[in-house]
């Protein structure tokens, strides 16, 4: 049986879709690339249960409309697999239906996060076979694939799916599949090449991306899709010595010269240690730098130190706000004084230190919002800040947020298309225009004279030179991401 993990090209005025393996979806002017770790074990995991499994990720290979329609008609899998979110799973209701038009025998399954939150939804308004509504939708695809080719008699939890005249599903999707079980992923199955060089994250190219865990151990922020996918109370991670078993061959194998873990946070206390302990024996931390997203408020200055001893470079913090109110609403479960405190570690410790932060929360005010900005600004100043990341707040289904917004009629529209941080869904003191302000105003905060100064002082050599350059691309990119835009056809 021929599967194929497909991403149909997704043509729009607003720019490259930011899809695969992303929490929260944006249109980027300037394409990023990021690895989607699952679909890539899902991939991984068909082929080695004998599987001809066919890569089709047009977004990455910057395919048009037509080209990826013809080249999938030509490859004629039997079951198509699309991962897909909220601002585009209208497109993607109607790319199925196309799918099943020109492949009237093939299955079609639909994962990941809006699925997850709402699959009757998609049964409903398309002819997808199947919805998987799970987070381990790798381990329960391969189930699904056994059962569609007759080597399993029964469907595994989580699949919903179609008897003549009702849509039925299988029961809950497990959350306690051991990650050690999976196959490390094959890189060159699932075109690593792709995702290896545009992708802002990378400092030093080839890059690419491994998730020790899934997903978050704290799991808990109200505004996170992945929360839908992975509760923290079932966060698993690989073990110490498969994870440096992979960095080891990414090294040796591929030339990869810069890595980030895409776990929602990188484990911490026993594991972070070993690990720490782990890339330092084995060499690795000449051979590699890496990357990880982290909370405020966890890790001691000694564990900080121990990352920029495994070599780590890049780290990625949720501040999300300097309101406390918002905190809280959020349930990041820090105090704002903590942020400042931890961003002045990380950076003590010799590490690039990068915040996301949100603008457009529909209980902020227009001082809540100036003091998360000056906050940046501030801190961009003296240097403690490297690199931000600013978007508009959006409530996904599936969520706590999305469920608090139903209850307390915040929401403005329904209408998933408009779900993709261009402009806000919901009532909020902040004007759309002012929100949309903001977040130009939390990208231009690093553009200060002292911090470009600063970055210009520490080029030493050609990679610095490249990564500056790529960096006011990526800012470019972003002041310009604004605006509705449109959609171009599908066909």
């Amino acid at each position: 049986m021929k599967i194929s993990i497909s991403y149909p090209p997704l043509p729009s005025e607003k720019g490259a879709p930011l899809l695969t393996q992303n929490r929260q979806f944006q249109w980027f002017t300037n394409p990023t690339y990021i690895y989607p770790m699952v679909p890539a074990y899902a991939a991984s995991l068909l082929k080695s249960k004998g599987y001809d499994v066919y890569w089709d990720d047009a977004i990455s290979s910057e395919l048009t409309y037509e080209a990826w329609r013809a080249r999938i008609k030509n490859a004629m899998p039997d079951l198509v697999v699309m991962e897909s979110k909220t601002p585009v799973i209208k497109r993607h209701w109607k790319i199925v239906n196309e799918i099943k038009d020109i492949l009237p025998r093939v299955k079609v399954v639909l994962v990941g996060d809006h699925v997850t939150a709402l699959p009757e939804e998609s049964m409903r308004n398309c002819e997808t076979d199947f919805v998987i509504a799970g987070g381990d939708f790798d381990f329960i695809l391969a189930g699904l694939a056994d059962y569609v080719s007759g080597a399993a008699k029964t469907l595994p939890g989580g699949v919903w799916y179609r008897e003549p005249g009702e849509i039925k599903h299988s029961g809950p999707a497990s959350l306690e599949h051991d990650l050690n079980a999976l196959p490390y992923i094959d890189r060159d199955l699932t075109k690593w090449k792709n995702y290896a060089f545009k992708n802002g994250n990378f400092k030093y190219t080839p890059g690419t991306y491994v998730m020790a865990g899934r997903d978050c151990w704290w799991g808990r922020c109200a505004f996170c899709s992945w929360t839908t996918l992975f509760p923290g109370k079932h966060y698993r991670t690989v073990s110490v010595e498969r994870h440096l078993d992979e960095i080891e061959r990414l090294v040796k194998d591929y030339g990869i010269r810069e890595i980030f873990d895409d776990s929602g946070c990188f484990p911490r206390g026993q594991w972070l240690d070993e690990f720490c302990a782990g890339m330092v024996k084995r060499g690795l931390n000449k051979k590699v730098v890496m990357g990880c997203n982290m909370r405020v408020g966890e890790l001691s200055m000694e564990q900080w130190k121990a990352l920029k001893a495994a070599n780590f470079r890049f780290i990625l913090i949720g501040l999300e706000s300097m309101s406390q109110d918002t905190l809280n609403r959020l349930v990041k479960g820090v105090k704002v004084e903590q942020i400042e405190q931890t961003l002045r570690m990380v950076k003590k410790a010799g590490l690039s230190p990068h915040i996301t932060t949100m603008v457009g929360y529909p209980w902020e005010t227009m001082e809540d919002a100036r003091n998360t900005i000056g906050f940046a600004k501030r801190l961009f100043s003296e240097g403690v800040l490297d690199t931000l990341q600013a978007t508009i707040v959006v409530p996904y289904p599936g969520t706590p947020l999305f469920d608090d917004a139903k209850k307390n009629g915040w929401l403005t529209t329904e209408n998933w298309d408009d779900y993709d941080m261009r402009q806000s869904v919901w009532k909020s003191p902040v004007s759309n225009d002012d929100v949309l302000k903001f977040k130009d105003e939390l990208y231009k905060a690093a553009l200060t004279p002292s911090f470009i100064l600063r970055k210009v002082v520490s080029i030493r050599s050609v990679d610095d030179v490249k990564f500056f350059y790529r960096a006011g691309q990526k800012l470019l990119g972003h002041l310009l991401n604004k605006g509705q835009g449109k959609d171009c056809g599908c066909k």
